[in-house]
């Protein structure tokens, strides 16, 4: 392959963010949308008409993963699923040699997220997530000026996801089940933010949790979590995750340091020193935390993909690898684990 051919990439699953890839796939430098494939080809074939009408070319339709697998075109394959059948769905993939992008969570809990961080090793392919919120400018700067060391130690972690979901949301067969999606609020929709934080404020040692269905869903799973943290480094913290909280408002992290606070919300880094020294960085954009779950930009999800290409023909890791996200599969477990006994529960390293 020549070093400036795009990487193709084939979309697995058609489901509802599988538009947002489409655009982001448009947009890339360095990615060509191949292909399309998902248990419905009527619907594939609907989408990959979209597709390519918006990326110029045509835009081929699989009926198996097993044709995904064996097309020697096929670089990269962005698996859209959802988390119940993630192992069977990426084994032949990773076997036929196609590197793994892998939408949130990687499986329905941190068991079966390592079994797909072992697939992929074992078949010796690239494993990337997609934990966008890394990508947006506010949330690189924070990052930048964390690993700068000049705010001196953390002490305090304040993590917010205050979003709403009508009825109609968890009225789709599976959704918000242990079954399907592996719970609810903190695997489907919190555990963005939870792997951002963790990125930012490093690992949690221990956690005392309560989790619960609030009157305004009827659900299997949680849609209402707070949990006190506390870090590796010494800090406490504390999470409250919801999409009861109507009308659903962005999410926030909050990072106390001994000589400045910062503080990500909307798409915007806000930075207070304590020397009366105050920055913003970033745009403010839509985050998907009210009535409609899509109401966000395309562009984050593009860096992502265009980062993983990019890994490709550098022969880097992603931004965002398998081993990466775990620590976020690791904080849902002990949560639920501690809501679950009500006492504390320890992480191990």
């Amino acid at each position: 392959m020549a070093e400036d051919s795009p990487r193709k990439a084939v979309l697995i699953g058609v489901g509802m963010v599988a538009r947002t890839h489409v655009a982001a796939c448009a947009d890339a430098v360095g990615v060509a949308l191949h292909g399309i494939q998902a248990r419905s080809r009527d619907r594939a074939e609907a989408l990959a008409g979209k597709a390519a009408a918006l990326t110029g070319h045509p835009v081929k339709v699989y009926d198996s993963l097993d044709s995904v697998a064996a097309d020697p075109d096929v670089d990269f394959a962005i698996v859209l699923t959802p988390p119940d059948a993630r192992a069977d769905i990426i084994r032949p993939l990773a076997e036929g040699g196609k590197h793994i992008l892998l939408e949130k969570p990687m499986g329905r809990n941190a068991a079966e997220a390592r079994e797909v961080v072992e697939i992929c090793r074992s078949a010796g392919v690239m494993l990337g997530v997609v934990f966008q919120h890394r990508m947006r400018e506010a949330s690189r700067k924070a990052a930048q000026l964390i690993s700068s060391s000049d705010l001196g130690m953390l002490g305090l972690v304040e993590i917010a996801v205050p979003w709403w979901r009508d009825q109609g949301y968890y009225d789709e067969p599976g959704r918000g089940t242990y079954a399907r999606d592996g719970g609810g609020v903190l695997i489907s929709q919190a555990i963005h933010t939870i792997d951002l934080a963790l990125s930012l404020a490093g690992p949690v040692r221990s956690v005392r949790a309560m989790a619960a269905t609030t009157r305004f869903h009827e659900m299997e799973a949680e849609d209402f979590v707070t949990a006190g943290l506390t870090f590796a480094n010494g800090a406490v913290g504390s999470l409250v995750a919801s999409t009861a909280s109507f009308p659903g408002e962005a999410e926030t992290i909050t990072l106390h340091f001994d000589k400045a606070t910062l503080r990500l919300g909307s798409g915007q880094l806000h930075l207070h020193r304590r020397d009366g020294q105050r920055a913003v960085f970033g745009l403010v954009g839509g985050t998907g935390g009210g009535a409609d779950p899509m109401a966000f930009t395309h562009e984050w999800h593009q860096g992502v993909i265009e980062d993983f290409a990019a890994a490709l023909s550098e022969g880097r890791a992603p931004a965002i690898s398998g081993e990466d996200a775990l620590p976020a599969h690791d904080l849902i477990d002990a949560i639920i684990t501690s809501a679950r006994s009500g006492g504390v529960t320890e992480l191990t390293e």
